[in-house]
């Protein structure tokens, strides 16, 4: 397999579901709803993807401000292969159109709580979020 990263303008909606789909991350992002799916790629700041040819096989969103903080929303890569070093490369990517003193953040999967240390990631225990719907104050 000759896998191609690149930094992409926009990736399609279907594409992208289908690939969430492909990559277990489906259970976490509503791909019922594919206007949610389409804003959170049109806002995204970063779209780096991994292509096999014509097919989706990787990506990376994330929304950044490019010197501080960079919040890796979706590391995307199809199970099928999946520990090829796919999503590493991604994030070798992405940090490449960061400037030297941005922190990359993001949120880990339940499956990949593992992965993320291994790789130079460490834990931060004092993030926080507010839910859709919940009262604020």
């Amino acid at each position: 397999m000759a896998v191609e990263i690149a930094r992409v303008g926009e990736i399609e909606t279907d594409e992208y579901i289908d690939l969430l789909v492909r990559s277990t991350l489906a259970a976490r992002r509503p791909v019922d709803h594919p206007d949610v799916i389409r804003g959170a790629l049109e806002s995204s700041d970063l779209l780096i993807t991994a292509r096999d040819g014509d097919l989706l096989v990787g990506a990376a969103r994330a929304i950044t401000d490019f010197h501080l903080h960079c919040y890796l929303a979706d590391l995307a890569v199809d199970a099928d292969v999946q520990r090829g070093g796919i999503g590493l490369l991604l994030q070798h990517e992405l940090r490449m159109h960061l400037g030297p003193m941005c922190k990359l953040k993001l949120s880990a999967a339940p499956a990949a709580s593992d992965y993320y240390p291994r790789i130079g990631y460490s834990r931060n225990d004092r993030a926080w979020e507010l839910p859709p719907g919940a009262a604020l104050g």
